[in-house]
């Protein structure tokens, strides 16, 4: 009781509490801060993991400005359950290029940090445009429209060059390709070997099947990249850090 009953002086004094819980969240910052700046690299690099593609990008931002992220995470926990479920955990080196990156634990709908691959493009399309045709008790709604929009990526370039400046390892070489490697990727007649180049592993086909470029090709090939750039049957740990 008398525990108690000093804590009740902190929860009726709003002066102390506040004093108290900024002490509190200071000392917890502290903890999780400061052995950060001892840390060479406080991402572990993983092999295989690269910037994305212009259309991949391109993709992503669709998803973002759609609020995909609010019912979808793509972060699988360490546990059991949702290893089984999604996939290897996710590293933190597969987000090392996101701005902003997609963790979280909201899931309206499944985790998307391994999607890629696990549908074929058709299917994305059908469940984008109508998602209730392929999962009847979804409440997503629809995004048929994103197969009528067009894109031209006239401002591919400048995203590229912002993205580079937070960071991300755009070299000048792929900036002066980015239109080309945009428009290239769901171009199956196009030449993909400076592509591919750039960006190994890029999935390049008509992700659409629509004979135009739309939003709908861009964020399919973003889906259909997540997950799919590490290796996971040759990965190893860095059990040093």
């Amino acid at each position: 009781m008398a525990f108690l009953d000093k804590h009740k002086k902190i929860e009726t004094n709003a002066t102390l509490l506040l004093v108290l819980s900024f002490l509190v969240v200071t000392i917890g910052g502290i903890v999780e801060i400061v052995p950060l700046f001892y840390l060479q690299n406080t991402i572990e690099k993983v092999e295989g993991v690269r910037p994305y593609s212009p259309l991949e990008l391109a993709g992503r931002d669709i998803y973002v400005r759609e609020g995909c992220y609010v019912c979808h995470s793509q972060m699988i926990r360490p546990m059991r359950d949702e290893v089984e479920r999604y996939g290897n955990y996710s590293l933190a080196a597969e987000s090392m290029y996101d701005h902003p990156f997609q963790w979280g634990s909201k899931r309206t709908g499944p985790d998307l940090a391994r999607v890629g691959g696990r549908y074929s493009d058709e299917w994305h399309v059908d469940h984008l445009k109508d998602p209730q045709s392929v999962v009847p008790e979804s409440v997503m709604p629809k995004y048929a429209f994103l197969a009528r929009t067009p894109l031209d990526g006239r401002y591919i370039g400048d995203l590229l060059r912002t993205h580079r400046m937070v960071g991300v390892p755009y070299t000048d070489d792929m900036l002066d390709n980015a239109v080309a490697d945009f428009k290239a990727q769901a171009d199956p007649d196009a030449d993909w070997d400076g592509l591919l180049e750039r960006y190994p592993g890029a999935q390049t086909r008509n992700f659409d099947g629509q004979p135009q470029l739309t939003e709908m090709d861009a964020i399919i090939a973003y889906m259909q990249v997540l997950g799919t750039m590490v290796d996971f049957s040759t990965y190893t740990p860095d059990k040093s850090r």
